[in-house]
């Protein structure tokens, strides 16, 4: 599909270097009786070198044309699914007893709320590789105290072990975005090192935290513990949300899961 005019409403930039394409492959490793679940395939970039490995591949694509393009090709190891990938239920698509491995080169527009998404499910996957821009792939590996570690980098470190692993160059898209992009694994645990009583309790503290990042701990929490509560968790309260490690905050909303409970 030579002639195929990239969308902006879908966030469309096509990955064509081939030494990049490559360098996923490796990194991805795919095996031949592992169910593999591509979002977003453009044109095939991923795709076609993917096949080369693996039996088969299912693909969830939301763009009508490039729907048919797969469809037309009647290529009986390619499953289309026309699909928002953010209302994928991962368990209708998962047909063996492999975990899934995700793949995408994501919309920047959508790789936040979608990678929450996915990690309803982390039981479901076996590890996720997804082209994403630097700059969000830095939040999502960053580690306390960088200015750059959020709720978004608690949130997945929390479910997943994170690794940035290369940096993508504008020049290696049609056409170039404005930004770098980066390739991150993620890899759900199979047992967490640390373990919220209540997620909901961990989620709600997360989010409050970092709406309130500027302020200390003692007001940040507000609600959730109390200076007493902090200093149990022998966490000093005129810290800062950003300088807590995700096992700090699994200590405070446990002491919290407890209050609710009493």
């Amino acid at each position: 599909m030579q002639n195929y005019q990239t969308k902006k409403r879908f966030g469309q930039h096509f990955l064509h270097d081939s030494a990049i394409i490559h360098h996923i492959i490796l990194s991805i490793a795919p095996k031949a009786n592992e169910q593999l679940l591509e979002i977003g395939p453009g044109l095939g970039a991923l795709t076609f070198p993917l096949l080369e490995k693996s039996k088969t591949l299912d693909v969830i694509e939301i763009d009508r044309d490039i729907i048919k393009f797969f469809n037309d090709k009647n290529d009986p190891r390619i499953s289309v699914h026309a699909m928002d990938a953010l209302k994928v239920d991962l368990s209708s698509l998962q047909n063996s007893t492999h975990p899934l491995r995700i793949v995408g080169n994501l919309p920047y527009n959508i790789s936040t709320p979608l990678i929450f998404h996915l990690l309803k499910t982390p039981e479901l996957i076996q590890d996720m590789h997804f082209m994403l821009q630097k700059e969000v792939v830095d939040r999502i590996t960053a580690s306390p105290s960088n200015k750059l570690y959020g709720r978004l980098s608690i949130m997945v470190q929390y479910t997943c072990k994170t690794e940035s692993l290369f940096h993508v160059s504008p020049e290696a898209f049609k056409p170039p975005p404005k930004v770098n992009s980066a390739v991150v694994r993620l890899t759900p645990w199979q047992t967490k090192p640390y373990i919220a009583n209540n997620f909901s309790t961990f989620a709600s503290m997360v989010n409050q935290a970092f709406q309130k990042r500027r302020k200390s701990l003692r007001n940040a929490l507000k609600g959730h513990v109390d200076i007493s509560d902090i200093e149990q968790a022998n966490i000093n309260p005129n810290l800062r949300p950003e300088n807590l490690s995700v096992a700090d905050f699994v200590t405070l909303s446990n002491i919290s899961s407890t209050k609710e409970k009493d």
